[in-house]
């Protein structure tokens, strides 16, 4: 498993940390699946 390092602006981080938390409920790992989720549907849209 890779490991990416990303810096964001914090209003974006705090504006994906509370969808984080609605959509997955905020448990340990949800920030990297939410991510994960982000960059799967972004990957296809470009294709």
């Amino acid at each position: 498993m890779g490991r990416i390092s990303v810096d964001l602006p914090d209003e974006i981080e705090k504006q994906l940390r509370l969808k984080t938390v609605e959509r997955f409920g905020g448990k340990k790992g949800d920030l990297s699946r939410a991510v994960e989720e982000a960059i799967k549907t972004w990957i296809a849209k470009k294709e």
